[in-house]
This record gives C-alpha cells, sequence and structure tokens, in this order.
C-alpha cells in the first residue's frame, strides 16, 4: 500500500531536483528518505527517479506518475481539512422527532452534551409517539423504535438489537401474582399503547421456535409511552415496553422483567431520514455521538435477568 508520507518524498525530491533536499524539508534524514522513496517505488514496481551521485532526475514513468502523486495528497488534505471543518463548526438548525419516554429520560442529557460540544448549532425537538410523517412535517430526522414500513426512507440502526421487556413493579406481583406464561397475561391488566389509530394490544413472544402472541386487554390506554411507564412503576399493571425506556427502572428494582425465558418482540431503535442527501454532517456526528452514549449506558452493570429482556 502506498504511503503518503512516501508520496511527500517523491513530490519535494522531484521539485529541488534533490533527494537530500527534500530529507531536509520534511525533517528526515536522507536515509529515511531514500528508503521511503525506494518503498514506493517497490509499491508501484517501476523506477521513479534516476539517481547518480551529482544528480538526480524524473523518469518516464515518475513524470507520469507525478501528477497522480499531488491529486492524491490534495484529495487526502482536502478530506482533512472537511472533518475537522465538520468537528469544529457543525453550524445551522436541525429538527429531531423521538418518542416520548426515550426523549425525556434517556436522549435529553446526551443531546443537551451535542448541543454543548457545538455550540454553532441550534435542535429543535419533537417530543410524541405519533410517528412523524418527514415528508410532510419540518423534521430533519427522526428517532424511532423498528425498521421503517416506507423502504425509501434512510433507516441507520443505534440500537438494532434492542427488545420488548415485559415488565410490572414488586408491588403488582405482590398483590396479583407473576404471569407463568403468555397466555396467563389474559388475566392480568395489561397496559396497552396507542400508535397512531391502533392499540399495541396484540403481544407477541417465543420460546423453543414456537410464536406466541396473545391478545391483551386492561382498563389503562395511552398514547404516551411515558405515560404507560408510569402506570406500570405505580403498579397499576403490566407493560411490555423497549428495554431501552424501562431499564433504568429494571436496574432500580422499580420494575421486574416476567417471561424471561420468552424472547420478545424485537424492537430497533433506528435514526431516520427521508434520504441520503439529508445526511449532513451534522447529522452524521449526531449519529455517533447517541451511538457512543448507547454504547457505554448499556454496557453499565445490569442484573442478568434484565441484560436481555427474555432469550431462548
Amino acid at each position: 500500500m502506498v504511503r503518503p508520507d512516501d508520496l511527500q518524498i517523491f513530490i519535494r525530491a522531484a521539485d529541488n531536483g534533490s533527494l537530500s533536499a527534500a530529507a531536509r524539508q520534511l525533517d528526515l534524514s536522507p536515509a529515511v528518505a531514500s528508503a521511503g522513496l525506494k518503498r514506493l517505488e517497490g509499491e508501484l514496481g517501476a523506477q521513479l527517479l534516476a539517481r547518480s551521485t551529482r544528480s538526480l532526475r524524473l523518469t518516464l514513468a515518475g513524470e507520469r506518475y507525478l501528477e497522480h502523486a499531488r491529486a492524491a495528497l490534495d484529495a487526502l488534505r482536502a478530506g482533512s481539512l472537511a472533518l475537522e471543518q465538520d468537528r469544529r463548526e457543525l453550524s445551522g438548525s436541525m429538527s429531531l422527532s423521538m418518542p416520548s419516554d426515550l426523549g425525556r429520560n434517556l436522549l435529553r442529557p446526551w443531546l443537551d452534551d451535542f448541543l454543548l460540544q457545538h455550540p454553532g448549532l441550534s435542535l429543535q425537538l419533537q417530543i410524541s409517539d405519533r410517528v412523524a410523517d418527514l415528508y410532510r412535517q419540518p423534521v430533519d430526522v427522526a428517532l424511532r423504535y423498528g425498521v421503517p414500513e416506507d423502504s425509501s426512507l434512510v433507516a441507520l440502526p443505534l440500537a438494532p438489537d434492542n427488545r420488548r421487556v415485559l415488565c410490572a413493579s414488586p408491588d403488582y406481583l405482590a398483590r396479583h401474582g407473576e404471569p407463568q406464561t403468555p397466555q396467563a397475561l389474559r388475566g392480568h391488566a395489561c397496559l396497552r399503547l396507542v400508535l397512531g389509530e391502533a392499540v399495541h394490544e396484540r403481544w407477541s413472544f417465543e420460546r423453543g421456535g414456537e410464536r406466541q402472541t396473545v391478545a391483551v386487554s386492561g382498563r389503562w390506554l395511552s398514547d404516551d409511552g411515558e405515560i404507560v411507564r408510569r402506570w406500570a412503576v405505580a403498579g397499576l399493571g403490566i407493560a411490555y415496553k423497549s428495554r431501552l425506556d424501562v431499564l433504568d427502572d429494571l436496574r432500580a428494582g422499580r420494575l421486574r422483567p416476567l417471561l424471561t425465558a420468552c424472547q420478545t418482540e424485537p424492537t430497533p431503535l433506528c435514526l431516520v431520514t427521508p434520504h441520503r442527501l439529508m445526511l449532513s454532517p451534522a447529522v452524521a456526528a449526531l449519529r455517533a455521538h447517541l451511538q457512543h452514549c448507547l454504547e457505554r449506558y448499556l454496557a453499565e452493570p445490569a442484573d442478568e435477568a434484565v441484560r436481555q429482556g427474555g432469550s431462548d
């Protein structure tokens, strides 16, 4: 593989007509400069400079290669400058849509840190469990659970292994007992989330390759996931929530995972944009920041029963 440092030696030697002059300009010893040039010629399988004790000149191959070497170094410098500028000078505004409890309880402090790192950037948050229409609403980026049904949207994974967790408070379980099978959920108060025009009331589980879907019921329904989580913590029933939404409650013992021998529904968290042209440096930086925060958060010590929210 051609090294950029070796290209520098070749270009400086060609410009100065001297390998020793190139070595001085690059603050290298003559031996290191000579080794770099030989290494480049070995990679290319061609002699680039004809050298004698008193002179140095470009060979025909060297003349042809010189312009490409300059273009390669220019491209590398331009790329480095562009990345550095993006890191230092992210500016403009970005509108971001996200689910209610995820945004309020987990992402908000991470987004605050992101804005502190990039003072030229402004962020407008839209927090709702209603799925934002990225084509009609003024939203640049959305954080969503699940893969979008619209295949024209660009979905970049943030937490691809996230799943739902069936959970309830110790107080509720002390009063009503713990369900031992998915079918037993029919006898419990289940806290349901309204998603758009539909109610999420068919909860699926898998064990030993067999999938079971249970139609659950209960007196409490809401189109706000944060309300459902609070109901569960208050002991009003059993919730089937994204693990990211309730992980703090599980770690603190406010909620307990149920049916842990079953594999629960996948709920990957994705960053979604309407088109790849929307993947600006600011969006890329936001994605990298959130991925880093999520990796650290999920790596924190947790009770073994909480780690997967159910496995085969």
